[in-house]
C-alpha cells in the first residue's frame, strides 16, 4: 500500500506538509494548486506554493512532494509544464477536484468534469511537456452535479497519458459533505489501466479499512484525516490497519507538542501577525477531534489576536518557546 498525503488550499501548506511528514512517513505528498491562467508563470511562484522545490523536491523528512497545477488551457498549463520541470519536481499533478466556487467560476478544478474531451486535451498536452521519468499524475472528483461522467473522465485522463489518478469519492456539489462514494472508486480503477488510489472521509485505521474494502484499491490518500490525527498514517504503517489498535493519546500529544511550536514559529515567520494566529487555531480546530489537551488549548486562543498572546497561551499548555526545534 502507499499512503499519501493531500494538497488542501488554505490548510495543508508547506509548513503543515513539514510537520506532518515528521510525524508520519508518506510515500509522497502534493502541493496546493498553482494557478495557470494565460501566462508563463516564473519560477518563484512554484518555488512560493512548494519551497521543497529549494530543497531536492523534499520535505524535511526526505517526502517527495509533486507540484500540482490548476486551470483549462491545454498550451498554457503545457507551457507551465515545461517550465516546472527545469526546477526538477518529484512530479506534476494536475487539479479536477478543486470545488471552490471562485476556482470554478475561472474555469478550473472540478467544475471541468462536465467536459471529458478537455481533460484529455490537457493531459495529452501536459504529458508531452513533462519528461519520462518524471511521475506526472491528476486528481479528480466523481464529477460536478452527479457522476454520469466519472467513468468517463477518468479514462480521458488516462488516454491523455496521466499515470496515475487520485480520485475524491465525492462530486464538486457534494463538496466535503460525508459520505465518501468510496464504491464509485472501484468502478473507476476497474475502467483504467492506471494506478488509482481513493480519498475522502478517512478519518480513522476503521475508516481506511472499509475505504479499501469498498474501493477496491491498495492507495489512500489522506487529508482532513491527516491534519486531525497527525500519527494515523503511522499506525496504519506499523499496524497494516488489521484492527484497531489502542490509542494512548497523551504520548501522542506528547509528541505533537514540539511540532505545533515548530509549526507556530513558521506560520509566525511567514505570515503577517494578522494571520498567523489563524493557521494555528485551523489546525487546532481540527486536532481537537481526537486530543482533548488541543481543545482547551484551542478553547485558549480562539478569541486570541496577537500572535505574543499566542506564544503566552502555549507557554500555559506546556508548549514553550525554548522547546522549538531548530527549523530544518
Amino acid at each position: 500500500m502507499r499512503l499519501l498525503l493531500a494538497p488542501m488550499e488554505g490548510l495543508l501548506d508547506a509548513d503543515l506538509r513539514d510537520v506532518l511528514t515528521r510525524a508520519c512517513p508518506y510515500d509522497w505528498a502534493v502541493s496546493e494548486f498553482v494557478r495557470v491562467s494565460g501566462t508563463l508563470l516564473p519560477h518563484r511562484c512554484y518555488r512560493r506554493v512548494s519551497p521543497e522545490l529549494l530543497s531536492g523536491g523534499r520535505t524535511a523528512a526526505a517526502v517527495p512532494v509533486r507540484l500540482q497545477l490548476l486551470g483549462s488551457d491545454p498550451s498554457c498549463l503545457a507551457d507551465n509544464a515545461a517550465n516546472l520541470v527545469e526546477l526538477a519536481p518529484p512530479g506534476v499533478d494536475l487539479n479536477f477536484g478543486c470545488p471552490a466556487p471562485t476556482v470554478n467560476r475561472h474555469r478550473g478544478g472540478a467544475v471541468l468534469l462536465d467536459e471529458p474531451e478537455l481533460l484529455y486535451r490537457i493531459a495529452a498536452a501536459v504529458r508531452a511537456a513533462v519528461p519520462a521519468g518524471t511521475p506526472f499524475t491528476a486528481k479528480m472528483r466523481l464529477g460536478v452535479a452527479d457522476t454520469s461522467k466519472a467513468v468517463e473522465c477518468a479514462q480521458a485522463l488516462a488516454a491523455g497519458g496521466v499515470e496515475g489518478l487520485v480520485v475524491h469519492a465525492r462530486t464538486k456539489l457534494d463538496g466535503y459533505r460525508p459520505p465518501a462514494h468510496w464504491l464509485w472508486v472501484a468502478r473507476i480503477a476497474e475502467a483504467v489501466d492506471i494506478p488509482v488510489a481513493a480519498n475522502g472521509e478517512v478519518w480513522s485505521e476503521a475508516d481506511w479499512r472499509r475505504c479499501r474494502a469498498e474501493s477496491g484499491v491498495a492507495d489512500v490518500m489522506l487529508g482532513r484525516g491527516a491534519v486531525a490525527d497527525p500519527f494515523l498514517a503511522r499506525r496504519l504503517r506499523a499496524h497494516g490497519g488489521a484492527g484497531d489498535c489502542a490509542i494512548d493519546r497523551d504520548a501522542e500529544w506528547a509528541e505533537l507538542q514540539p511540532l505545533l511550536a515548530l509549526y507556530w514559529r513558521r506560520a509566525h515567520e511567514r505570515l503577517r501577525a494578522p494571520h498567523s494566529p489563524g493557521r494555528l487555531k485551523q489546525w487546532l480546530n481540527l486536532l481537537r477531534r481526537n486530543y482533548p489537551q488541543a481543545e482547551h488549548l484551542f478553547r485558549d486562543v480562539r478569541a486570541v489576536r496577537r500572535p505574543a498572546e499566542i506564544d503566552a497561551a502555549l507557554v500555559r499548555h506546556g508548549i514553550a518557546a525554548a522547546t522549538l526545534p531548530l527549523a530544518a
